[in-house]
């Protein structure tokens, strides 16, 4: 992943991937532009994914480290 991509906040790649789609529905486009609108989605895809990832992982984390509070006690 690219220093942009990850630059790119979830709700903005987000934001951005549903307006790459709604683009590729609506049609009208040449094959090089749904091509290039393509490519870019995968990569807002890509973007998503990863924050979603971190957000699991914190959260696993988070609930491993409560767990294991709870056993102390």
């Amino acid at each position: 992943m690219t220093e942009a991509e990850t630059a790119l906040g979830y709700e903005q790649a987000r934001d951005e991937l549903i307006e790459v789609v709604r683009k590729l529905e609506a049609g009208g486009t040449s094959l090089e532009d749904s091509l290039a609108l393509w490519e870019r989605g995968e990569e807002l895809a890509k973007v998503c994914r990863h924050w979603l990832e971190g957000a699991r992982a914190r959260l696993d984390s988070a609930l491993a480290a409560r767990d294991a509070a709870d056993v102390e006690e």
